[in-house]
């Protein structure tokens, strides 16, 4: 029996990283390696760090990405890409041109097993699901709306409409910069970039880890939401998502398991599922 891998938040093309070539030529490596064992790739969202399709205008770059999907699915490999919240205006292209199938919004799949026992998994990329935030539930709607996304085709340029989204996605990585506190009391700022300054704006350290640790099952937005969703679904076996650049291997039940994806920029973190088991790993070329 082929596998089916499941992977998220490359954020290829972001501003805020410098190694945007490297990591979409390690993405591709990846890819390479497991075309022949593969039946499906489930990619969960934030592939690209943004992406709006125009008429007839995509953004460029990702040329060997977008060749690579169309490679696959050529060869018959199924690739089904979930929209994330920096992705999330995908409409035709990759679905006319590259042969992937299109989802905006999570589902309910049904994985093969060697038992012949349909195994239920849920996946998606995660972004509000379990978070109480009304204001990024209010962004995330306005950016949905079919109007709003009418009126940015319609009334910004592709070339400007482009240099804005690109702006906009640098600008919410940056943003998520968080405080630390130095041992001796001082102030740390602390970049998603891996920057540590203090707060003269000298650089400190470049290998810190920026993302933010796992809160707890009490506070984590994605677990709460699992958790609810297992109690309207118990035949649930596996919950799958990305968005929070964590890994994450959660038991919720005696059956069902919540994998979080972790990310492509440091740690290219995947999922695997042959038939029996379903196994979180790295990839290392």
């Amino acid at each position: 029996m082929k596998k089916i891998y499941f992977l998220s938040d490359a954020h290829l093309g972001s501003r805020a990283l410098a190694d945007n070539r490297e990591r979409e030529q390690r993405l591709c490596r990846f890819l390479d390696s497991i075309r022949d064992e593969a039946s499906v790739i489930y990619l969960l969202g934030d592939v690209f760090d943004f992406w709006f399709e125009y008429h007839n205008v995509i953004p460029k770059g990702f040329t060997r990405f977008l060749g690579k999907l169309s490679e696959l699915t050529d060869a018959g490999v199924e690739i089904h890409f979930f929209t994330g919240n920096h992705d999330m205006w995908a409409f035709e292209y990759l679905r006319a041109e590259c042969g992937v199938i299109l989802h905006t919004s999570p589902a309910e799949i049904i994985l093969p097993s060697v038992s012949g026992k349909d195994v239920t998994a849920y996946v998606g990329h995660g972004d509000g699901l379990g978070d109480p935030s009304r204001g990024f539930r209010f962004i995330r709607a306005i950016f949905h709306s079919s109007l709003c996304q009418w009126l940015f085709r319609n009334i910004f340029p592709a070339d400007l409409g482009m240099e804005l989204g690109l702006r906009w996605a640098k600008s919410s990585r940056m943003k998520h910069s968080r405080i630390a506190m130095a041992e001796n009391g001082d102030t740390l700022f602390v970049s998603e970039e891996g920057e540590v300054r203090n707060a003269l704006g000298d650089v400190l350290s470049q290998n810190i880890e920026t993302e933010e640790p796992f809160q707890g099952e009490d506070k984590e937005p994605l677990v709460i939401f699992s958790k609810q969703y297992l109690q309207e679904h118990p035949g649930t076996y596996f919950l799958l998502f990305g968005h929070r650049h964590i890994e994450l291997d959660l038991m919720l039940s005696r059956q069902c398991r919540l994998l979080i994806l972790g990310e492509w920029l440091r740690k290219c973190t995947y999922a695997v599922w042959d038939g029996e088991s379903m196994v979180l790993d790295n990839y290392e070329d």
